[in-house]
């Protein structure tokens, strides 16, 4: 190891350096082989009175390597809520269900409908079964079969909730619909009144228009009128006059009589 060392400061100075690989010293070494001491896992010394296994003291390369990890086996999702999967709830035959139905084997406990979606449970007495069924325009989409109440109930649920999510855009037409319908009632309605508004506005403008000639008629009468009165007035005192005048003429010739 001095001599190495000495070898390594050596070549230091000179200028480039080198890289040597050393083997370091082990255990194995260090231990004599005629002991009675092996190394175990980690690096302890245990006396067994044999001598070390080399395959105990150093772990193979298949230990060190981590196994692999096992794939998944990819499985059908039923179509069944999650909530119920560890129910008895299994998806029955459309057929089966409908040939039910066509022979009236099957008694209704729960309807609930909205628009053109139908869910129906149902009970069937023979086979103690309860069918949950989601119906669209009277056609059969989903049936459900279970032998417990409860998880009927609640598959029916499950389907009530899917019916009025399918429905909400049905539930906005008709909506829509409707405040269209009354806003075209109420723009025809206030379409009519403002042509009525606008009939009497016209027919008041013709009044007005007939009542201002009437006035500038009535005014140009009355003019006239004034017109000629004013010469029958004065035709009337000059009559008046003539006659005054002819009087006192025909008094002149009366002779004076004294009164008694």
């Amino acid at each position: 190891m001095k001599s190495f060392l000495n070898r390594r400061s050596a070549g230091l100075s000179d200028g480039a350096s080198h890289v040597v690989a050393v083997e370091l010293e082990t255990q194995h070494e260090a231990t004599p082989m005629g002991s009675s001491a092996r190394l175990a896992d980690g690096g302890a010394v245990i006396d067994d009175g044999a001598p070390a296994d080399p395959e105990t003291l150093a772990p193979s390369m298949a230990d060190t390597t981590a196994p692999p990890c096992p794939v998944s086996t990819l499985h059908a999702v039923p179509a069944v809520p999650a909530y119920l999967s560890n129910r008895p709830v299994q998806v029955a035959e459309g057929a089966s269900f409908e040939a039910l139905a066509a022979a009236n084997e099957l008694t209704t406990f729960r309807v609930f409908r909205s628009f053109d979606y139908a869910v129906t449970l149902l009970f069937h007495g023979r086979t103690l079964s309860y069918f949950t069924t989601l119906h669209q325009d009277n056609t059969l989409w989903h049936a459900l079969r279970t032998t417990d109440l409860e998880s009927a109930s609640a598959a029916f649920h499950h389907l009530e909730e899917q019916a009025t999510r399918l429905a909400e855009g049905e539930t906005r037409l008709a909506q829509l619909a409707a405040q269209n319908a009354m806003l075209t009632k109420q723009i025809e309605q206030s379409e009519a009144q403002a042509e009525r508004l606008r009939v009497d506005l016209q027919r008041h403008a013709e009044q007005e228009h007939r009542v201002s000639a009437r006035q500038h008629q009535v005014r140009k009468d009355v003019a006239q009128l004034e017109a000629q009165r004013v010469a029958a007035q004065a035709q009337l005192n000059k009559a008046h006059r003539t006659i005054h005048q002819l009087s006192v003429a025909s008094n002149e010739g009366v002779p004076h009589l004294p009164g008694r």
